[in-house]
Formats: C-alpha cells, sequence, structure tokens
C-alpha cells in the first residue's frame, strides 16, 4: 500500500437501517463479532484512542486507532497505523440510505507508504481484508439482527 496508489475502497448494502449499521461499526460488542474480537474498548469520539495486537504468521501487527472525524449515523474516520511499522492511512466508513436499507462504503486512503515486503500490507491484501470483513463478515452479522 503505497501514497500514490488510489484508495482502496469496498462497498456493500444492507438490508438494514442505518442506525442499525452504525451500531455496528461503532459499538464495540458488536465490533467484537464481526471485525476484530479482541478491540478492547471503542467509543465514536473524535479523539478517542485504542489499540490492540493481531498476530499474522510470525508478526504483531499492534494495530493503533485514533478517531479523527465523525457525523453520527453518517460517518466515522480513524487514523490506522501500526506500532514500530512505517506506513500511515486514515480509514473511513460512510453509510447513504438507499432504497433497500443502507450502503457503506468503507475508503483506505494511504498517508505513508507501508513497507512492501510484508505480504499483509500489499494492495491486493488489504482489498482482500477489507472484502472479507465487509462483504462476509459485518453482512453476516447484520443479517442476524
Amino acid at each position: 500500500m503505497l501514497k500514490n496508489d488510489p484508495p482502496i475502497i469496498t462497498q456493500e448494502s444492507f438490508n438494514n437501517s442505518i442506525s442499525e449499521v452504525w451500531k455496528a461499526i461503532t459499538n464495540c460488542e458488536q465490533m467484537k463479532e464481526w471485525f476484530f474480537y479482541n478491540i478492547p474498548n471503542f467509543e465514536a469520539k473524535i479523539g478517542f484512542k485504542t489499540q490492540f495486537n493481531v498476530k499474522s504468521e510470525n508478526r504483531d501487527f499492534l494495530h493503533l486507532w485514533k478517531v479523527i472525524d465523525l457525523v453520527p449515523n453518517k460517518k466515522i474516520t480513524t487514523n490506522w497505523k501500526y506500532q514500530n511499522i512505517k506506513g500511515d492511512s486514515n480509514v473511513t466508513f460512510e453509510l447513504n440510505e438507499d432504497q433497500k436499507g443502507t450502503t457503506l462504503t468503507v475508503t483506505c486512503e494511504i498517508l505513508e507508504d507501508f513497507p512492501q515486503n510484508i505480504p499483509e500490507f500489499k494492495t491486493e491484501s488489504c482489498q482482500a481484508g477489507w472484502n472479507h470483513f465487509i462483504k462476509d463478515r459485518l453482512k453476516n452479522h447484520l443479517q442476524l439482527l
């Protein structure tokens, strides 16, 4: 994932209200069910910070998140970095009402290049990860509500 690459965008429609989707993407207990099970806490509040570790093969990725923009029930942007790894990004979740319910667009914008020698930081890996989380995990979670 490089700064000069176009943003990574994942979009999905849900048969749920905006408030239901908003709660799923901002309520820590729900986020644990479809996103990362080990998020210790999360608040949809500008300036809120959290961190948690994700293991992948022999590597640890200590996620460092900070909420930097917020329009309740519409949009939340989190700055997304990893401890001791170069690279910086912003991830925006944006909700729009549509005829069937809600469309969620997730945009990952790279602010500083990530190391290209780490497979998880390849653009294809990032796109596949967002597709998995949004189109599979979140979709399944919301269908159970």
